[in-house]
């Protein structure tokens, strides 16, 4: 006898909706939750003004409130639906994805006219949600992977210039010190002039007087241009090596799940691929 192909659940439906983008539920769902984010980055933006009409903050801040019981209520569903709720809640886009709820919950915690420019500065945790506008790009992801891919190099990199900058801001301290009108008068100075041109900001609000120094403070600009397009090419390097990828088996290994290929571990059980 045949067997007889049970419906799906709840649970599988619901999974399916909200991880696989293949299906027409699941762009929907994609659709609407990019425009609530899209929404609610609109208003964190307007209500930073100061000069609002109180009618406005008043329809903001309930507009706030049913966008932050949608996602409250994706994210719930996010972890019901996920294989291994441990791995999707501690997964990237987990942890963005709770940073964006938490702030408007985090409020009552904090009570007391005495805490209300700490809960502001809670409120602009909600910036959060434009990162997971990228876990509907997959190009979005293979960027992401590639910087995560040279975040190494690029801290080495980071240090060297650190170093650089203490060596150059103290040999201009060195000429610098003692002279008439000279702006140089600590080594923490001559290392914030030395950032400002080793980058090529150049405010000019701290310049040298001696011929020395200006000699030294033109190598230190030329030698910034050279500089500025390191990190470019090693994170451009990265994405390379990862778009030349192989195209690997689109299925979790463990629960059959799809993945993308630019996937590091299966966003329903957790599994490294």
């Amino acid at each position: 006898m045949a067997e007889i192909s049970s419906k799906p659940t709840l649970k599988e439906r619901l999974r399916e909706m909200i991880f696989d983008d293949d299906t027409p539920a699941g762009r929907r769902f994609d659709i609407v939750l990019t425009i609530a984010i899209a929404v609610s980055l609109l208003i964190l933006f307007v209500e930073s003004s100061p000069s609002l009409p109180p009618w406005l903050k008043t329809t903001l801040g309930w507009l706030e409130v049913l966008l932050t019981i949608l996602f409250t209520a994706e994210y719930i569903a996010r972890l019901y639906c996920a294989e291994s709720r441990r791995g999707y809640a501690l997964s990237a886009w987990g942890i963005i994805d709770l940073l964006a709820v938490l702030p408007p919950y985090l409020t009552f915690f904090f009570p007391g006219a005495h805490y209300m420019l700490m809960l502001r500065s809670i409120r602009f945790i909600r910036i959060f949600r434009i990162f997971r506008l990228f876990a509907f790009l997959n190009e979005g992801e293979i960027l992401l992977q590639a910087i995560g891919r040279s975040i190494h190099k690029i801290l080495v990199y980071f240090l060297f210039v650190l170093v650089l900058v203490i060596c150059l801001g103290t040999l201009m301290f060195i000429i610098e010190s003692g002279q008439p009108n000279s702006e140089f008068r600590d080594i923490g100075t001559s290392i914030y002039w030395a950032i400002t041109t080793l980058s090529t900001v150049g405010y000019g609000d701290i310049t040298p007087v001696t011929v020395a120094g200006r000699f030294l403070s033109s190598f230190i600009m030329l030698l910034g241009y050279t500089l500025i397009a390191v990190p470019g090419g090693i994170v451009t390097a990265s994405f390379i090596n990862t778009t030349n990828e192989p195209v690997r088996n689109d299925r979790c290994p463990r629960c059959d799940a799809k993945v993308r290929k630019t996937d590091k571990f299966c966003s329903q059980c957790g599994e490294k691929l």
